[in-house]
């Protein structure tokens, strides 16, 4: 898996899927040759393989004994992770099309790893058990329709999807959409809490936060929930609801495209040609959930733009990881934490291979992209939930 060796590196999470369905045992060598993956030998997965475009190499029983052993040395920041269970994948996403791409589903489908989507209704119906794993498409928690009032209140897909979201709140019995959205954080929140992955991008990284800390706070403004908002709402927040952020200030002009002092977005003064972020190094043999949400055959990524580019890092609570930043511009893109007995990353920005994904914008060609670390990183938060837990020292 690094970049001399892999022609397909998306593709190649894919192959390891296939295997662990077919319950053929694998391991991902941390920090091993960009993150390579062992699998045992079956002619499937080499058809499978060729079929797909993905690289790799047969091996002996004895050289692949020598490569354990070699990551096994004390001296090496390496470590072999058993992969058990192919986890059941549910993206949290609206049945209808949307003027944007979600990359999470693009490469999901790239990479012919299977989901489930997923939505409100089937959410406020206790249907996460079903799953470990659960993606956040581009969303808007907060009942303010992506505040993109300003700019988009008068076009078609605006005026549909802001009716379709009213009358699906009223079909579960909620007088607001945010009151709708509130309920949909609450089963997310628990459903973490109770032991699954969640994993989101973009403005379902904020947006989360803040509903959850406006719970039973209208910060909402008329023409989003048909009542002004409450007088003071900022110091009623309370951040102990929160997973990853506190201590943010709200946007209160409704015309204003941006939810709070979270992004980054607007605070930037980074050319797009030194528009990188970098990944961090963790210990692999003690670290092995952040060193494999980190694996990559490159340290440093180039950036991209979202509604939700990056995070301040003044807001950003002590309890979670950093594991990416832009250093010139102190912002946190890729952050991860534990809440009850699951874990939750939040990764900023649209599109790793569009730097200024715009509305309507054509979506990503990922034929054109098959070894990008951006997308890497989200393939790897969708893998970790398949890795034995390493047993805890007493």
């Amino acid at each position: 898996m690094s970049a001399e060796n892999q022609k397909n590196h998306l593709k190649a999470y894919g192959i390891v899927f296939y295997s662990l369905e077919k319950g053929i045992k694998a391991k991902w060598l941390l920090n091993y040759d960009g993150g390579a993956f062992l699998i045992e030998h079956s002619a499937s997965i080499e058809k499978e393989s060729q079929i797909r475009g993905v690289s790799y190499q047969i091996i002996s029983d004895a050289k692949a004994q020598l490569i354990l052993q070699e990551i096994a040395s004390p001296s090496k920041n390496q470590e072999a992770v058993t992969l058990e269970k192919a986890p059941k994948i549910a993206v949290y996403s609206p049945k209808d099309k949307m003027p944007w791409d979600d990359a999470v589903t693009m490469v999901l489908k790239y990479a012919e790893i299977p989901f489930d989507v997923i939505y409100d209704e089937e959410v406020l119906s206790d249907q996460l058990v079903k799953y470990e794993w659960l993606h956040l498409h581009h969303e808007d928690f907060t009942g303010q329709y992506g505040r993109f009032y300003g700019s988009f209140r008068t076009t078609p897909w605006y005026i549909e999807s802001k009716l379709a979201a009213e009358v699906l709140a009223k079909k579960l019995g909620y007088q607001k959409v945010s009151q709708e959205k509130l309920a949909v954080s609450k089963k997310i929140r628990d459903f973490v809490y109770g032991g699954g992955f969640m994993f989101a991008m973009c403005s379902a990284t904020d947006s989360f936060d803040i509903a959850l800390s406006a719970e039973g706070v209208d910060i909402a403004e008329a023409m989003f929930d048909g009542d002004p908002s409450e007088p003071n709402y900022q110091e009623k927040l309370n951040f102990n609801n929160t997973f990853a952020f506190e201590n943010y200030t709200l946007v209160r002009n409704p015309e204003t495209y941006e939810f709070s002092s979270i992004d980054m977005t607007t605070k930037r003064r980074i050319p797009k040609t030194s528009d990188y972020f970098t990944l961090q190094e963790y210990s692999a043999k003690w670290d092995q959930v952040p060193t494999m949400l980190t694996q990559n055959h490159t340290q440093l990524v180039k950036g991209f733009m979202g509604q939700t580019t990056a995070f301040d890092r003044n807001t950003i609570k002590a309890t979670v990881l950093v594991m990416a930043e832009n250093k010139t511009n102190r912002e946190a893109r890729y952050i991860h934490g534990t809440k009850g007995k699951g874990m939750f990353t939040f990764y900023g920005g649209h599109d790793p291979e569009d730097y200024q994904h715009r509305v309507g914008d054509p979506k990503t060609e990922l034929d054109l992209h098959p070894n990008s670390p951006g997308y890497r990183l989200i393939l790897n938060n969708v893998l970790f939930p398949a890795a034995k837990k390493k047993e805890q020292k007493t």
